[in-house]
């Protein structure tokens, strides 16, 4: 994320650290999860036990 795009300012870069940080965690498949995004691994996410 930081070094994969050229920013023009710090505050830029900043900005997108959030849009990445979604993609990593809910979108983007990780071996050590069986190909599935970390997410997909919290056991204690609000509304998930009723």
């Amino acid at each position: 994320w930081g070094y994969a795009h050229c920013y023009t300012s710090e505050d830029e870069r900043r900005a997108a650290l959030p849009a990445w940080l979604h993609e990593y965690n809910h979108h983007r498949p990780h071996t050590a999860c069986g190909n599935k995004p970390p997410i997909t691994r919290l056991t204690n996410l609000s509304g998930q036990y009723t």
